[in-house]
């Protein structure tokens, strides 16, 4: 197990920030891909913006700003297209209260619509069962009067909304969706009622085509909505799991109070069954604490004094004091959802492509019903034939599905990640991960617990003590693991650190200080010899303690005063217990696996051979690391790196994909394009499975939605489909491709469904 805490520590990194200029506007009275393209150009084509981003699957648009920029010009910008937005507001809490304002509004338009279907399917129903009458010959239709007055209602109620958004779509000089169902129905329906009303008693009417369009367009706009609505749980969800409220500890008692007045430093009381507020420390009380909806750990966490403990997790059968260290968008909390949010905002190169056939789409459609229309009159064909195909034409086409295949399916995708505590950065890293090959990881507090004890000190002419006081100095400035070994040793002996001037980090060798006049240096072989200090020295005494402890792998550290060797620590620090089940799951899937360690070579090769790793690079530097990984990628294969300290942020940057696990520095989460945010190395492979899984269901889903187009236009076009039919086909078509995403929700990890789980 491991703290949340430790999973991402305390500070804001830059890349988990909101940029300043940067805007997110949730968007009302898109219809489809079309308006979201059309409503894109328009943006981008505004001055004051840099980039615009529309997702129509989340009814968003993310804006990269050129300077400042009032919200209402932003608002006025987005009416012209024919759409309204509301801008989100900085803080967790105010988009809390957004999105449930957005939310309670798209239910009260899902109820509407529901109320508006319903009508119109009572209105329809005797127009089908006249169709079915005559297709059994068991009567004739009914009276073309009755025909009118039962279509009209469903003209005006259903087709209205189509007809508001083909005006908005045109006034601002584009088309959509809603010009071709209004062109289609009105054609169909107008048609009709000149037959009717000059008493043409040969023609035939297609009242019934129209309305039954319409209504079954408006039904798969409203099932797509409902299931649309789905794919943003996880978002919600993350947001949901903030408190309001407090308790904060006062000289009069515990007052509630609002999270947003809580500052780092105050005392915050947690009462057995609450969920946490805020990040911090716990300093005073034990509980077991549920992190699961925050990192995906199934078991609860042992949480006692000095454990770290992060807003959203839910407090067990134990009161906490807890001293608060981040709240608001400081939390971890806080800064997952913006990562998730940001990462479904984004669009993957193929949704590019996607958007320009988007651009066409409409104008393509209808070039290709009036070559219908025209073929048929050309072949000899009665106006009413060349009618009755050009509208299945206009029906069919929808660009619906095209526009949802990837945001939805890439919604769904890393909302599963995230609840299993895998958090992807974008979704450029979901193209990366499919050819990976290799995978790089790095020792300590990856592959083993990342809580080192001494387990041997050695010391020459000095005393033990006096080599602990010396190391507990200098360390006390660091926040390495092998130095909170050190000091945790000191403590335990009652052996107090004395003050340390001039302290300085060596990464990848060690460090140093000035401590009673004399500068103190503490690190490997390579840190011994910068210092002055013989090699051989350092070797003789690494002969003699790891004489007898083959069994474990032990990293040493050398200390010295000046030039002279006073002695070593030898650390031990355990394998975790899910580290060859790592390993051997990714080479099941083909993938080679290596170590990168700054250890002692005999160290590094102990604990490759207890885990079964192809290949092994020690001692190597941060530099050494990163070239190491260059090395591979020249030699053809793509990388993934595993680390967790601010030594392996070259390796990240340099891999093809960079994984830091959950109990690493924030420098490491930064560069690393997936944060692990349990500190469990299986989570490797599991975040390639969903990242494949989302790919593959992102392909998926565009194959459905060409192919309803590719296959339904030409059919619709020779007049094999009919006009309700094809209203039927293309509302079935968005459905299935949300549906389909939908499948991701899920998703877990193998080891956390007790078996293999289908990805």
């Amino acid at each position: 197990m491991t703290d949340l805490a430790d999973s991402i520590s305390a500070g804001r990194p830059a890349s988990f920030a909101s940029e300043p200029l940067h805007k997110v506007l949730d968007i009302q009275g898109m219809t489809c891909a079309g308006c979201a393209s059309r409503l894109e150009r328009v943006l981008n084509a505004d001055d004051t913006v840099q980039a615009a981003r529309v997702n129509f699957a989340l009814e968003r648009a993310d804006l990269d700003l050129n300077g400042p920029v009032d919200d209402e010009a932003l608002r006025a910008l987005v009416e012209r297209a024919g759409f309204s937005a509301l801008i989100r507001g900085a803080g967790t809490r105010a988009r809390k209260e957004q999105l449930s304002r957005l939310e309670e509004a798209r239910l009260k338009d899902e109820r509407h619509l529901l109320m508006t279907i319903i009508l119109c399917a009572i209105l329809t129903i005797p127009l089908v069962g006249q169709m079915v009458r005559q297709m059994l010959d068991l009567g004739g239709p009914i009276p073309a009067s009755l025909q009118f007055w039962l279509a009209l209602p469903v003209q005006v109620l259903a087709g209205g909304r189509f007809y508001k958004g083909a005006y908005k779509a045109v006034r601002s000089g584009g088309a959509n969706m809603d010009v071709l169902v209004t062109l289609g129905t009105s054609v169909a329906f107008v048609y009709s009622a000149w037959v009717w009303l000059s008493g043409d008693v040969t023609g035939h009417l297609y009242f019934e085509a129209a309305a039954v369009i319409l209504t079954l367009v408006l039904l798969g706009k409203w099932l797509e909505a409902k299931t649309r609505r789905g794919t943003a749980t996880a978002l919600r969800a993350l947001m949901d799991l903030s408190p309001e409220t407090a308790r904060l500890v006062t000289e009069n008692g515990p007052q509630e109070v609002s999270v947003d007045t809580i500052q780092p430093d105050q005392k915050v009381l947690v009462r057995p069954g609450e969920r946490i507020p805020v990040d911090g420390t716990v300093e005073d009380g034990a509980s077991e604490v549920d992190e699961s909806l925050v990192t995906g750990e199934s078991l609860p966490v042992l949480k006692n004094v000095e454990s770290r403990v992060s807003a959203g997790t839910m407090n067990g059968n134990g009161a906490l004091t807890i001293r608060v260290s981040a709240v608001g968008d400081d939390t971890v909390l806080a800064r997952i959802t913006r990562l998730v949010e940001s990462a479904q905002g984004a669009k993957a190169s193929v949704q590019r492509f996607v958007d320009r056939v988007s651009n066409v789409f409409v104008p393509v459609i209808l070039g290709i019903a009036l070559l219908t229309f025209v073929s048929w009159l050309l072949a000899g064909y009665s106006a009413e034939a060349a009618m009755v195909s050009a509208v299945a034409v206009l029906v069919i086409a929808c660009p619906c599905a095209l526009g949802l295949a990837t945001p939805t399916a890439l919604t769904a995708g890393m909302g599963a990640a995230a609840r299993s505590g895998i958090l992807i950065r974008d979704i450029a890293v979901l193209e990366k991960v499919q050819p990976v090959d290799m995978v790089f990881f790095d020792k300590t507090g990856t592959l083993t617990e990342g809580h080192p004890a001494i387990v041997s000190l050695m010391s020459e002419d000095i005393a033990d003590d006096d080599l602990l006081r010396l190391a507990a100095s200098v360390q006390q400035s660091s926040e390495h693991p092998l130095a909170k070994a050190v000091l945790d040793l000191a403590d335990e002996r009652e052996i107090r650190p004395v003050r340390a001037e001039g302290f300085e980090a060596d990464a990848g060798r060690g460090v140093a200080a000035h401590v009673e006049g004399h500068r103190i240096a503490i690190g490997n072989r390579s840190m011994m010899t910068r210092s002055g200090v013989s090699g051989d020295l350092c070797d003789a005494m690494m002969a003699k303690v790891l004489d007898g402890k083959a069994s474990e792998p032990v990293t040493l550290s050398f200390v010295a005063r000046d030039d002279q060797l006073l002695g070593c620590f030898g650390f031990s620090d355990g394998i975790r217990q899910t580290s060859e089940e790592a390993i051997a799951t990714l080479k099941a899937q083909g993938i080679e696996t290596g170590l990168l360690s700054g250890d002692a070579r005999p160290i590094a090769d102990h604990v490759a051979g207890m885990l079964g790793l192809d290949e092994v690079e020690a001692p190597v530097r941060p530099d050494q690391k990163s070239l190491a990984v260059l090395k591979r990628q020249k030699a053809g294969h793509v990388v993934a790196m595993v680390g967790d300290g601010i030594n392996d942020a070259p390796a990240l940057a340099a891999a093809d994909i960079g994984i830091a696990m959950g109990s690493g520095t924030d420098v490491a989460m930064e560069t690393a394009g997936i944060t692990l945010m349990r500190s469990d190395p299986r989570l490797v492979a599991a975040s390639f499975r969903i990242a494949k899984a989302t790919w593959w269901k992102i392909r998926q889903n565009l194959f459905w939605a060409f192919i309803y187009n590719i296959v339904g236009i030409p059919l619709a076009a020779f007049g094999v489909l009919t006009p309700g039919f094809a209203g039927a086909a293309m509302a079935l078509s968005s459905v299935s491709v949300v549906s389909n995403a939908l499948l991701l929700r899920g998703w877990k990890p193998a080891f956390d469904t007790g078996g293999t789980t289908k990805e």
